[in-house]
């Protein structure tokens, strides 16, 4: 996403056209999102009321699956000479994460839970 994320542009080109047609099709579900400040903005958490979320603890980037995506991205990431560039790598390696990873980092998520408890909800040490 070009520019800043506000809480309005969360909204309105995340969350009502994807991710609430998405939860709207899945009764039961729960969102998950970080305290990024759109993410904790009042017109997203308005949007959102009607959904089931998972309360987020400060400082616990260990229990988002998708950071540890991110940063296995980062990793593999090599040097781009502009965004263009650096928007196709990112989009070429999205892709190509393995499935198996995935499901290993869904199917470690009660352990990283019980480790956020542990530490307090600050940050793990591995």
């Amino acid at each position: 996403m070009r520019g800043t994320l506000t809480g309005q542009r969360y909204v309105t080109d995340i969350i009502r056209p994807h991710v609430g047609s998405f939860l709207n099709g899945l009764p039961g579900a729960i969102f998950q999102q970080d305290n990024a400040r759109p993410h904790t903005a009042r017109v997203a958490q308005d949007f959102l009321g009607h959904f089931m979320t998972v309360p987020w603890p400060a400082r616990s980037s260990d229990l988002s699956s998708v950071a540890q995506v991110w940063d296995q991205l980062k990793r593999q990431m090599t040097s781009c000479h502009s965004v263009h560039d650096l928007e196709l790598a990112v989009q070429d390696l999205w892709v190509h994460v393995p499935q198996d990873d995935i499901r290993l980092l869904i199917n470690s998520m009660p352990n990283r839970v019980a480790t956020c408890i542990a530490a307090g909800g600050c940050p793990a040490r591995y």
